[in-house]
């Protein structure tokens, strides 16, 4: 539902289970490959359950996609302008935490931007995925995927990998999304920060791949 910040999305339920029937998955093997039961997964595609970020980031990557791509329209139309009223806004409904889908959809572009509003006292952990990701070509999951953060307003403390980052109003962090990624908060003033996320294949830099 676009522009709204109530926690719970009806739209999840069905998107979960279209994106799972066309990738021919069933529930257990859903399962298998992200690490989330299958009574939660049955009980998120029949609407009685919300899921948490880090639970729907675990499931989109066992179907080859991220959760900028889960939240874009079916079939939206082509255009280079997504007007703020379009722009679909969720609510995480753990942390509380907002994100806001800001890029335009059907563009061809392979970056995604997404405006994030974070809470005091929030915490988020996304762990990297070993599924294997030739199983759903040609859509794969692509393990080069990239994100920036770019903090635009307030402190977050984050984690990518080994190392860990205080991060103030301006600073700009890059992170591969194969490695843990914490998102952290423990000031008492929420923090707002954009992430510009590439799905492609970045040059090697200082011997990481």
């Amino acid at each position: 539902m676009e522009n709204d910040l109530s926690s719970f999305d009806p739209d999840i339920a069905e998107r979960l289970r279209a994106l799972r029937q066309a990738h021919a998955t069933t529930l257990d093997a859903l399962a298998q490959r992200s690490g989330v039961s299958r009574a939660m997964i049955s009980r998120i595609e029949r609407g009685e359950a919300n899921p948490t970020a880090q639970l729907l980031a675990r499931l989109c990557h066992a179907l080859g996609t991220t959760l900028s791509r889960f939240f874009a329209e079916e079939a939206p139309k082509e255009t280079p302008l997504r007007r703020a009223g379009g722009q679909h806004v969720w609510r995480d409904p753990e942390t509380g935490y907002v994100r806001r889908a800001v890029s335009p959809e059907a563009t061809g572009s392979p970056v995604d931007i997404v405006d994030v509003a974070f809470p005091p006292g929030g915490r988020v952990v996304f762990e990297p995925q070993l599924f294997e990701p030739r199983a759903f070509e040609p859509r794969a999951f692509e393990s080069g995927t990239t994100q920036h953060l770019w903090m635009l307003d307030g402190r977050m403390t984050m984690t990518a990998g080994d190392e860990t980052y205080d991060l103030h109003s301006g600073d700009c962090l890059f992170m591969r999304l194969s490695e843990t990624i914490v998102f952290s908060n423990p000031h008492e003033h929420p923090a707002r920060y954009a992430i510009i996320l590439h799905r492609g294949h970045p040059q090697t830099s200082k011997g990481r791949a």
